[in-house]
């Protein structure tokens, strides 16, 4: 997630308006757009597997997946035509179960996610488990499962809503290990999730070599008796 496109701010009406008219994706927070980032590598190649483990099991079910091209609605139903309370977000990929529920006419927008997965990344993970999650939590109540995957090491963390409206959370971390979706009956296994992704570390800082070290403690010692 980016920054601001601008400060003033938009109707849900007038967002929809913009977001119709151009190729880009941008996300609508209480009235304030936001453009979105492109993907990295490791973040598409993530993308691209959660659909080929997920669809398989997901045929002749209820449910079917959608990619991050889809955008959904939540928030309370705004009591002004022109409020600017609500959010639009593109997940990276989802679930929808049983009948799809359109947020207008236009057919374009989601209101009832079963299961939301995100790839978390520099920019967007602050906003994926904060303000994004509160409001799923809040206003989605036909979400079940909210799925937070790592780019940097084999890591998911599964967020589950019980009959009781609370959540539990479970970290699944480790290629061997796998993570089940009762509420859609799939299982994901981390080996799957994680297909092909290179995982980037840290290259660690060139050690200066000997002789350049022992140069400079030499001339900063001869600066120091000058000095006195």
């Amino acid at each position: 997630m980016a920054v601001a496109l601008a400060e003033l701010l938009k109707t849900e009406e007038e967002y929809l308006a913009m977001e119709r008219a151009t190729d880009e994706r941008h996300e609508f927070i209480d009235g304030y757009i936001f453009e979105m980032a492109g993907e990295s590598w490791a973040h598409g190649e993530i993308i691209a597997n959660l659909g080929g483990i997920l669809v398989p099991q997901l045929r002749g079910t209820p449910c079917r997946g959608r990619s991050g091209n889809s955008k959904i609605r939540t928030g309370p139903r705004p009591q002004f035509a022109r409020s600017p309370k609500g959010m639009f977000s593109y997940p990276d990929f989802f679930v929808i179960c049983g009948d799809v529920k359109f947020h207008d006419e236009y057919q374009d927008v989601i209101t009832n996610p079963s299961v939301i997965f995100e790839v978390l990344s520099p920019s967007t993970e602050t906003y994926d488990r904060g303000e994004k999650f509160f409001r799923y939590q809040n206003w989605s109540p036909t979400l079940k499962d909210y799925i937070l995957i790592s780019q940097t090491s084999p890591t998911v963390e599964h967020f589950s809503r019980q009959r009781d409206e609370s959540w539990t959370y479970r970290v699944h971390q480790g290629l061997e290990t796998s993570v089940t979706l009762k509420s859609i009956k799939c299982t994901l296994k981390l080996a799957d999730i994680y297909d092909r992704v290179q995982f980037v570390t840290e290259k660690p800082e060139k050690k200066r070599s000997t002789k350049k070290a022992a140069k400079k403690k030499s001339t900063a010692t001869v600066k120091e008796k000058r000095k006195r």
